[in-house]
């Protein structure tokens, strides 16, 4: 039987610091007057849309990549992804110079695939269901000798998106609170891990879309519970904890708060209008649950952890 992931620590989120800086972008910090007062608190916005690849994933991704050995690294990487992780690792491997494999499946839009093309990835494609991802993911490490690289579920990529939340803390002083997007859990857990180690008194909390909210059912039942159908427009948050994730989160997180669509819809709008960037609706269901949050955080000084950026041009089929 496998032994349990390790959860990592302050010092893992340290380390992984030092490894990717050079590598990473120290993303902005963007602030609204006019969003501050119609959630009735002061909000700092860690701008992760403006990371390489559009989204936090590239900080897990890089340091997992970075932390492998010479002789591991030479055999390459390998994952399954049809998201911003697939993007990521490509070109983390690309950018250490070693091969990347990344299963897809055969339904993942053509502009994703070509954007992981792009980056230098080898994609190998699936059917479109979770075992079939697997399956050829474990072919591929047979065959090659890869290393895998889970989207969330991998310490040294917790780790890495624990980075986020560092620099936040750093260029912010005196938060009260961060709220951050929780899907498989990497970035939340990695907030948690890094807040908690940085000041013990930051409370962190978690925002879900109603129709995927696995991880608030998992907390509130004290058990791990699957996802299941999430029919969210937020589909970088349709992924279930995982085992680490959950203890991780279980421990730390403050509370998770679930948004409903049209909250999602209108958190989004609101960062287009008012800070003047394009964010994707994982990224805007931070902002929605501030709404919730309101009683807890009134006139408080918060951090929102905003995920990514890349959103489909509706224009694209036309290209």
């Amino acid at each position: 039987m496998d032994e349990p992931l390790r959860a990592p620590t302050i010092d893992d989120v340290r380390a992984a610091a030092v490894r990717i800086e050079g590598e990473i972008h120290r993303t902005p910090i963007l602030t609204s007057r006019a969003i501050d007062e119609i959630v009735g608190m002061q909000l700092y916005f860690k701008c992760e849309n403006f990371q390489r690849v559009g989204a936090f994933k590239f900080r897990g991704a890089s340091n997992a990549v970075l932390s492998l050995s010479d002789e591991d690294a030479a055999r390459g990487v390998v994952t399954h992804s049809s998201g911003n992780h697939a993007q990521a690792l490509a070109l983390a491997g690309r950018r250490r110079g070693i091969p990347a494999w990344v299963v897809m499946p055969t339904s993942a839009p053509a502009v994703k695939r070509k954007a992981v093309q792009g980056y230098g990835a080898t994609i190998v494609d699936c059917e479109p269901t979770l075992e079939a991802r697997e399956t050829t993911a474990a072919r591929v490490m047979e065959e090659t000798g890869a290393t895998f690289i889970h989207p969330y579920d991998d310490p040294r990529v917790i780790a890495g998106q624990g980075t986020a939340a560092l620099e936040l803390l750093a260029d912010v002083l005196g938060l009260d609170a961060v709220v951050a997007p929780v899907g498989g859990g990497g970035l939340c857990s990695g907030t948690c891990i890094a807040v908690h180690g940085e000041n013990p008194s930051v409370r962190v909390y978690g925002a879900e879309p109603e129709q995927a909210d696995d991880a608030w059912r998992s907390l509130r039942e004290g058990m791990l519970i699957p996802v299941g159908q999430a029919d969210t427009m937020a589909d970088g948050l349709r992924t279930s904890l995982s085992e680490l994730t959950f203890g991780i989160l279980r421990e730390h997180v403050a509370g998770i708060h679930l948004v409903k669509e049209a909250e999602i819809l209108n958190a989004m709008r609101l960062i287009w209008e008012r800070l003047k960037i394009v964010v994707e609706p994982s990224s805007a269901v931070a902002l929605a649950a501030c709404a919730r949050l309101h009683p807890e955080l009134a006139g408080k000084r918060v951090g929102i952890i905003l995920s990514g950026g890349n959103v489909s041009f509706p224009g694209d089929a036309l290209l």
